[in-house]
């Protein structure tokens, strides 16, 4: 239902999969299977989590999970309540991403175009497409050689629930695209059927899914935070997605554009960035306002 009615990423089903597993192996320790069981055994289950130290945005991400299980049985005839329904997740505060300063992607971009081998020029082109446009790191990796060879220099992304948008790229990240085409087919796998997985790929892996994979580019920015002098525990993929909207923000951008160039379906999640307005608004109150003092 989630892939068929929804257009759920194959990310989102994994998650949905891993969450339900785990209600599955914690209500057998109950002796109660999933499909049958009742509050109080929901309850406890989430109260074996909490004492076990679970972070509280982890139980509410699993419990919203049961809440779409139960209310998809009940749509479907297979249950006739919801024991979910009524459960109330653990309280959460909604914590700041993490930011990185314009001074620390410099010092990144700087550790990156030093390497010209191909993984360094690979490196680069990763780099100036995800902070260019700010893209999950699963839409950058999975990046079609079709999607990059547009004649408006914009790149057209397929993001979650399948929805497109268009992400305009800058100069840099156009020339680094540039850089890496005359290289990338000397990084295909030599065996017929993996090459065509990878073909279709800006960066082709030798791997099942034919491309970079997550992981493998996470850890690769881990490598460059160590050559750029930065700790590695500050930056990922997702870190340097918020930058892009930060530094956006922080520049003059308006939100409803970061949130398009972003592909929030709502925008109350854009407006996590705005806290990096604090300062400039509290500069424009005391430099422009005809009250304020200005000694």
């Amino acid at each position: 239902m989630m892939q068929a009615e929804r257009g759920a990423s194959d990310n989102t089903i994994s998650a949905y999969r891993r969450d339900l597993d785990g209600w599955v192996s914690t209500l057998k320790g109950q002796n109660k299977d999933l499909i049958s069981a009742q509050t109080a055994q929901l309850e406890k289950a989430l109260s074996v989590w909490a004492k076990a130290g679970l972070a509280s945005s982890t139980g509410a991400r699993k419990l919203s999970s049961l809440k779409q299980y139960f209310k998809f049985l009940q749509t479907d005839g297979l249950r006739k309540d919801n024991p979910a329904q009524n459960l109330r997740g653990p309280k959460q505060g909604r914590p700041l991403p993490k930011v990185l300063s314009e001074q620390d992607v410099d010092q990144l971009f700087e550790a990156a175009e030093k390497d010209q081998s191909p993984k360094g020029i690979r490196q680069l082109c990763l780099l100036e497409i995800l902070y260019a446009g700010g893209l999950r790191v699963s839409e950058l990796v999975s990046l079609s050689v079709r999607a990059v060879q547009r004649r408006d220099g914009c790149l057209l992304i397929k993001g979650k629930g399948g929805k497109e948008r268009i992400v305009p790229l800058t100069p840099p990240a156009i020339t680094a695209i540039k850089s890496w085409l005359k290289l990338r087919e000397t990084t295909l796998p030599n065996k017929i059927d993996a090459k065509e997985r990878a073909d279709s790929f800006l960066f082709p892996s030798s791997g099942k899914s034919g491309h970079m994979t997550r992981e493998r580019f996470a850890q690769l920015l881990k490598d460059l935070a160590v050559q750029a002098g930065l700790p590695p525990s500050k930056i990922s993929p997702h870190v340097l997605r918020h930058a892009f909207a930060t530094h956006l923000l922080a520049n003059g951008a308006d939100l409803r554009s970061v949130q398009t160039l972003l592909g929030h379906a709502d925008i109350s999640t854009t407006q996590i960035y705005t806290h990096v307005l604090d300062e400039r608004l509290k500069a424009l109150v005391f430099d422009m306002h005809p009250l304020a003092d200005k000694n």
